[in-house]
């Protein structure tokens, strides 16, 4: 018997049914029949039960204390550039609609600020996707191993730390983990059963997921090495270039886009200045920064199942591993990092763990005792995972920020000052972009960064450099000088210049914001030339 012919099921486990497909109709005496129209939606909702809980909690984890902190820089630069989408004309000045990314995310998210503009509403949008990609997780989990295996890998991302974390965030990597796990699912059902349709739909999915983030092409590798070698589940090349048809032709919105609104040079510029960007972050940072937010439960849990179910392993397990294993490397060998770049492993990761989880009442004799250490070993999983989850909806105002990892105290506030207490026409100067981007969107007026670079291939396109700051506000460029923290500790060199300049020109402390223990955050200071 071949890969492609075996159940979608372990050999010697029962099918679990499908939520929502209902229960087994008993035959009646002598005959079948159809159970009565209300017993039959009754069984149906009590078999929805379970993973309507999951999705539950998986939405009191994302919306829970949802804007207890301000918007973070990148939150901030996509969520200008969605309310430029939708006419809002003083942060289109600011956060252009063609900025670094395809504008996806983006433009969904215009659809909302369209009815209600809010810190809320814009973290609502990709909690709800991150809800939705634990309803695809299941549906993923429970096509490969049954539904107790989906529920429990649904659980698991619900109150994953790492998937938490990143969905109450304003990022492009949560609709693109959610359209990513789509890919998976619909290359299941083609490996199953070889119909051109699901392998079209795998390429729309794929084409909507780098039209999310233009860097999750390289989740192509990962389907490329998996069918390379897998001979047992064979791609006819009819439908190979049907499906890349209908991936080029989603993902040709984005260049089409750039290229009637005449900025074709955007992209490129953008790509040029990621190819020669220098190293953010040590070789190891994702063995480091990631492994504790995924859970070392999970990881173990997934580890284990693929050695103790060995002998069971398939095509199933190898799609998955190559799902991981390929932007694990890249992304470690890249020297540009982020905490959220993994993001699409995890749903994986989740579905392993879920069908060792799974497994385990069926481990030796089936007897309670055999069950209920099981129950408890799956419980304690969950547990090390919601416990710092839900720490992590509170997020510290210690100074300390790692990119991706949550919002930026501070930031919020100090930008409302500015609306309310800066006239208009008036520039900041900022140490580096990432306050300049908050400060931008909270409080209306204009910033540039000291420490952005005046060689166009070190700095992003997006911003402009400032190249005498001393003259600059000798001759009355920019009225205010803003501290902050978060840059302090990661750029001395130009704090140490944004103070010397503070106090060259008689800058007055107008604001602060403070963190844990009464240190200041944010300072924005009003400077004069004489």
């Amino acid at each position: 018997m071949t890969e492609r012919a075996e159940a979608a099921h372990p050999a010697g486990i029962t099918a679990d049914p499908v939520v929502g497909a209902g229960p087994p109709v008993p035959p009646a005496t002598g005959a079948g029949r159809r159970l009565p129209t209300g017993e039959a939606a009754v069984r149906r909702l009590v078999a929805a039960l379970p993973l309507t809980a999951v999705l539950a909690v998986a939405a009191v984890f994302r919306f829970w204390r949802l804007t207890a902190v301000g918007l973070n820089s990148d939150e901030a630069v996509y969520t200008g550039t969605a309310a430029s989408l939708a006419g809002d004309d003083t942060l289109g000045t600011m956060f252009p609609v063609f900025r670094a990314h395809p504008v996806l995310f983006q433009t969904l998210l215009s659809l909302v600020l369209r009815v209600h503009s809010s810190d809320w509403t814009a973290r609502a949008v990709p909690a709800a996707i991150g809800v939705a990609a634990v309803a695809m997780t299941y549906a993923l989990g429970s096509r490969l191993y049954g539904r107790t295996a989906g529920l429990l890998a649904a659980l698991l991302l619900a109150v994953m730390p790492y998937h938490v974390v990143v969905s109450r965030q304003v990022l492009l990597d949560g609709t693109m983990t959610l359209c990513g796990t789509a890919v998976l699912y619909c290359v299941v059902r083609y490996a199953e059963s070889p119909r051109l349709r699901w392998l079209l739909a795998a390429g729309g999915a794929m084409g909507a997921t780098v039209l999310a983030k233009e860097t999750s092409v390289i989740l192509l590798g990962g389907l490329y090495a998996f069918f390379a070698l897998t001979p047992a589940v064979r791609m006819r090349v009819r439908h190979l270039l049907l499906a890349s048809g209908v991936m080029a032709a989603v993902i040709a919105a984005s260049p089409v886009a750039l290229a009637l609104s005449g900025r074709s040079g955007t992209g490129g510029n953008y790509l040029l200045w990621q190819l020669f960007r220098r190293s953010n972050h040590e070789l190891t940072f994702y063995f480091t920064a990631v492994p504790p937010d995924v859970g070392p439960a999970v990881l173990l849990a997934a580890a284990a199942g693929l050695v103790w179910l060995r002998k069971e392993n398939t095509w199933r397990e190898r799609l998955l591993l190559c799902w991981i294993a390929v932007p694990v490397l890249f992304f470690t060998m890249w020297p540009v990092k982020g905490y959220q770049y993994l993001l699409p492993v995890a749903a994986p990761l989740a579905v392993l763990a879920g069908r060792a989880l799974a497994r385990l009442p069926w481990a030796g004799r089936r007897t309670w005792p055999v069950r209920a250490g099981a129950a408890a070993l799956a419980l304690a999983v969950v547990t090390s995972l919601a416990v710092p989850a839900w720490a992590r909806t509170d997020p510290p105002d210690n100074g300390r920020f790692l990119a991706g990892s949550g919002g930026l105290p501070g930031g919020r506030e100090a930008g409302v000052w500015l609306r309310g207490h800066v006239p208009e026409g008036a520039r900041l100067l900022v140490i580096g972009p990432s306050m300049g981007n908050v400060l931008q969107y909270y409080g209306h007026r204009p910033a540039q960064a000291l420490s952005v670079s005046p060689d166009p291939r070190s700095r992003n396109p997006s911003y402009a450099p400032v190249p005498n700051p001393d003259r600059s506000l000798r001759d009355g460029e920019f009225q205010y000088v803003v501290w902050d923290a978060y840059s302090a500790r990661r750029t001395p060199f130009f704090t140490a210049k944004a103070e010397k300049l503070i106090d060259r020109y008689h800058g007055t402390a107008v604001f602060t914001a403070t963190g844990a223990g009464g240190k200041p955050i944010v300072v924005i200071y009003r400077v004069r030339a004489t």
